[in-house]
């Protein structure tokens, strides 16, 4: 599957759709002709640590740069949506207005009042599961915007697995955007060019999902992570080598093959649109994501994770590989948008003892109905996951809303897989915090993802090791908590001169954009984004605040 970049930059030569390769590296200078930032969903600081010593490719090259250990997406709603967002805005959640992959609405004139974190739900007949992609919710620019303000002739290009890593990464200044829908790569921008790219990785994607796949071959230290579990439901989990029958587009989707896709679409875009060719620095966003899929199917800890992780560092290092060839003058970035809890029967092998699913009672519409039993008031109450955000029927008066708001956190409160429940009235009164991410409270993680027209009337914490799944089925792990095991990321910085750097200070992912920016050489005014250029990293300087 690691071949899968030679295949389709094959294809398009022979589509005539490519540019020719560029006459030889051109000399080094910075700032970078083209900026990489990569985002893989679901990389936690545990895997990149655990694994970091068997990686040869393309992980194993950033590892020689400037690697922060222990990043943070420091807010609380350690989900998808929010934490791509916050690599290239510099802003936490309550900031850029995207709290959580979905939030609830009930002024919106549909019977479904869930808002997909990146739709459009203006559009005539969009819904939460058939919507329309937009960056309408995004609040705040982006560094591609920023870049595209300063340098009008450079190129912003976003190329994921999902839509919501390519257009939080990108905002609205993409002059490409393409993410997978349904079979293929699709975009939501209007009226711009499909470039031949496109067409050819969608034309090799086709012939690799109906095509028969057979099992990967473990390499000895993912073997030793073979060890069987059975989770409730009678799922079996921890062997798996990503077997797939012929015209299984679902499985190709959440195999390591895909994210293998993605980069060879980005390898070719490079290729066509001639990125990191001229003197305006171009930047291309990457959401790898198929290795989030794994973690929610087998969760993080067995040979699957040790699998997908090997192929995804191959296929890093041809993608590198092939911007060497093509001598392009480019720096990269990455960081996971959040890590993983694994499931409670390998936490409780590993001596995890506190770890359990979720009781189902914890369920927002159970603990509605509790409530509404007690206060003898009828219809749904509550909406929301058994953790996060928890909303209150908008239709309900205002002295109702407060008395179930009041019942609601003392059943939450009052149960023993709770640690914390918050009002959004409390939160309100909480700073954003200004310390070091490692050092928040609950509260101020809590309040990091908290905005006042979006988020919730209740916010739940649930208790360390607390899977919130109540009945497994094909997704037997998640995230989403406020807990370091999904908060802990790795963030790191590479240029081909770069001395290699271990540095085990706490940053955030707010931190990414300001310090690229410097790199770029793009001015970014301090007041409204919540990072800070990092300093001491070789060939940034950044500017005094």
């Amino acid at each position: 599957m690691h071949r899968l970049i030679a295949i389709v930059l094959a294809a398009l030569a022979t589509s005539s759709a490519a540019s020719p390769p560029l006459p030889g590296p051109p000399p080094p200078a910075p700032p970078p002709r083209l900026l990489i930032v990569i985002g893989i969903d679901h990389l936690a600081a545990d895997l990149f640590d655990e694994y970091r010593p068997h990686f040869t490719g393309g992980l194993a090259r950033l590892a020689r740069g400037t690697v922060f250990r222990n990043g943070y997406q420091a807010h609380a709603t350690t989900e998808t949506c929010p934490g791509y967002a916050t690599m290239l805005t510099g802003a936490h959640p309550a900031r850029t207005g995207i709290v959580s992959n979905r939030w609830f609405d009930f002024t919106v004139a549909r019977s479904d009042k869930a808002i997909y974190c990146l739709e459009d739900e203006r559009v005539a007949g969009s819904s939460y599961r058939n919507y329309t992609p937009s960056p309408v919710h995004l609040r705040v620019p982006t560094l591609g915007e920023l870049l595209k303000m300063r340098s009008p002739q450079s190129l912003s290009v976003s190329v994921a697995g999902k839509d919501r890593a390519a257009i939080a990464m990108g905002g609205r200044g993409n002059d490409q955007r393409w993410f997978w829908k349904g079979r293929q790569f699709a975009s939501d921008l209007t009226g711009a060019r499909v470039p031949g790219a496109v067409s050819a990785t969608n034309s090799v994607v086709a012939a690799q999902i109906a095509s028969h796949q057979l099992p990967l071959d473990p390499p000895i230290h993912c073997a030793a992570k073979s060890r069987i579990f059975q989770v409730p439901g009678g799922k079996t989990v921890g062997n798996g080598r990503f077997a797939r029958a012929g015209g299984d587009a679902s499985a190709f989707r959440s195999s390591p093959a895909f994210d293998g896709a993605t980069l060879a679409l980005a390898a070719a875009l490079v290729a066509e649109l001639r990125l990191g060719s001229d003197t305006s620095p171009d930047i291309l966003s990457i959401g790898i994501s198929a290795l989030d899929d794994t973690g929610h199917a087998f969760g993080p800890g067995g040979q699957e994770m040790c699998l997908h992780l090997m192929s995804l560092d191959r296929d890093l290092g041809d993608f590198f590989n092939y911007l060497d060839q093509q001598g392009v003058d480019y720096g990269v970035a990455l960081t996971g948008d959040h890590g993983g809890l694994d499931i409670p029967e390998r936490l409780r092998a590993n001596g995890v003892a506190q770890g359990a699913w979720v009781d189902a009672s914890l369920d927002s519409e159970a603990v509605g109905k509790a409530v509404a039993a007690k206060l003898r008031l009828e219809g749904r109450l509550l909406w929301g996951d058994p953790m996060g955000d928890i909303y209150v029927d908008h239709a309900l008066a205002p002295a109702v809303r407060q008395r179930v708001i009041a019942e609601a956190l003392a059943v939450y409160r009052a149960h023993p897989q709770v640690e914390a429940a918050f009002s959004a009235a409390e939160l309100r009164r909480v700073a954003l915090a200004t310390t070091t991410p490692d050092r928040w409270t609950l509260a101020q993680r809590a309040r990091a993802s908290f905005d006042p027209a979006r988020s919730g009337d209740i916010y739940v914490v649930l208790k360390q090791y607390v899977q919130p799944i109540a009945k497994p089925t094909s997704a037997v792990s998640t995230h989403g908590s406020a807990w370091d095991y999904d908060r802990r990321v790795p963030i790191l910085f590479w240029r081909p001169a770069m001395r290699p750097t271990h540095r085990n200070e706490p940053i955030s992912t707010v931190d990414i954009m300001p310090t690229l920016a410097a790199m770029l050489g793009v001015p970014v005014d301090a007041a409204p984004i919540d990072g800070k250029c990092l300093k001491r990293i070789e060939g940034i300087a950044c500017p005094p605040r």
